[in-house]
């Protein structure tokens, strides 16, 4: 392709080129021949010439001059037309005096120009001419200007060649590092370029689609392996009820048996239903997001909601995030029954905005200035220890039997809170609380 365009623009610049050079040299040529021809005229008319005297020739590049008279015989001559021939039988009329032309001799052609010395009948005429020059007599321009072009088509498909193929030297090392990916090990990634050009920029994106490809996969694996784990004790359970009340059916209390196995089968389906939840949040089925005002949220929250412990709230006005308002509504939810199940006495719920930490003096909480939405929930209950605030975030896992109270909790109340505060660009943490727990996220403000 660069050979073609290479072509397309050289080859109709060189031809135009060669005609322009071909016409300014030719034009100069008559110019000089014509300026020539005109002083040797008025020379014949000034009667300065007479029969058999030689014109003064002040140009020596136009070395041919004859006076001819109306009859072909030649009256004048410089020394290199002497012995020649009339150099034209063209004569210029009495309307157009002057007349550039081109006349061949024996053995050369010449480029001249004929000037009548006046309108009379018989007027004589002075021919001014030279051979005509060797680049415009012979195809040595053309064949030096096809010789560079050839060349410059050569260097342009060369270069190009050259540069396209250090270029695309990565998007290769790309392909192959791709090559190698498979899908038991996605944890591998293409090596970026430095620079921000495109193909630096193929890379970043390659690289985040592996890593997202590596997260579903993770997704996928965690969902597998946490159902496997976790159904498995509730299902032996209700199995082992069924079997006994199936072995000893006189023995066994009916509505009991039902009672048992409606938990069981209440708490299989929590466990599910949040498995499923965690397997979907940051996909792109849950990506309609919108502005939410936490504030309206909790309020929402608490209007539906019951429970013994009361729950005190301080919440700012105009806190408003963007994000999936049924995702932040499940993490309030689970912060809630969470606080509840440890609170002793009462349950405290907060919404604040800080200020951008890049712009200080910033507005004040409900401006709507940016900065940082803040919802912390916290509950009088037994303090986290330093240690376990990084661990109660994990999928099943539980403290001491202290904090073992949460009967029919499935375990991934507060992974589901860190789950969605990470899809929202925000964090969820365990901060010191004295004399209890406190749970605080925080998640972008609008």
């Amino acid at each position: 392709m660069a050979a073609a365009v290479a072509t397309a623009v050289l080859v109709p610049a060189g031809i135009g080129g060669v005609a322009l050079t071909r016409s300014v040299i030719e034009s100069n040529v008559w110019h000089d021949t014509r300026d020539l021809a005109e002083r040797v005229a008025a020379q014949a008319r000034a009667g300065d010439l007479s029969r058999g005297a030689e014109p003064v020739v002040p140009n020596p590049s136009v070395d041919m001059v004859q006076v001819v008279a109306p009859d072909g015989r030649v009256e004048s001559a410089s020394d290199s037309a002497r012995r020649l021939p009339p150099l034209s039988d063209v004569r210029p009329t009495p309307d157009h005096r002057v007349l550039s032309t081109t006349s061949c001799l024996p053995g050369m052609c010449l480029h001249l120009t004929a000037v009548r010395t006046s309108p009379d009948a018989g007027a004589r005429v002075v021919y001014a001419g030279r051979a005509t020059p060797r680049i415009l007599a012979t195809h040595t321009l053309d064949v030096v200007v096809l010789v560079q072009i050839a060349a410059l088509i050569a260097l342009a498909t060369w270069a190009t060649w050259l540069v396209m193929g250090r270029a695309l030297r990565p998007v290769g090392a790309m392909r192959a590092e791709l090559d190698e990916v498979n899908a038991s090990d996605l944890s591998r990634r293409v090596t970026q370029p430095p620079g921000d050009d495109e193909v630096a920029q193929l890379a970043r994106s390659v690289n985040g689609t592996l890593a997202r490809l590596e997260r579903s996969a993770h997704q996928q694996r965690q969902f597998a392996s946490d159902a496997s784990h976790e159904l498995r004790t509730p299902i032996a359970g209700l199995r082992a009820q069924l079997e006994s009340a199936q072995l000893y059916p006189d023995d066994t209390d009916l509505g009991a048996l039902v009672d048992s196995a409606l938990r069981d089968t209440d708490r299989l389906e929590a466990i599910m239903t949040d498995l499923l939840l965690l397997a979907r949040i940051g996909s792109r089925v849950d990506m309609a997001k919108e502005p939410v005002d936490l504030g309206g949220l909790v309020r929402d929250e608490l209007a539906v909601r019951g429970g013994k412990l009361p729950v005190r709230v301080r919440l700012a006005e105009g806190v408003v995030v963007e994000g999936v308002r049924l995702q932040l509504a499940r993490v309030l939810t689970n912060l809630l029954d969470n606080a509840q199940r440890h609170a002793e006495r009462t349950v405290r719920v907060t919404v604040t905005r800080e200020p951008d930490a890049r712009e200080p003096g910033a507005g004040d909480a409900g401006a709507g200035d940016g900065g940082t939405a803040v919802l912390a929930v916290e509950n009088d209950g037994a303090e986290i220890a330093p240690q376990d605030r990084e661990r109660i975030f994990e999928r099943f896992t539980r403290l001491d039997a202290a904090r073992s109270r949460d009967a029919g909790g499935t375990g991934l109340g507060l992974a589901i809170a860190r789950d969605v505060a990470l899809a929202h660009r925000g964090e969820i943490r365990a901060e010191d609380c004295p004399g209890g727990a406190r749970f605080v996220l925080r998640l972008p403000a609008l």
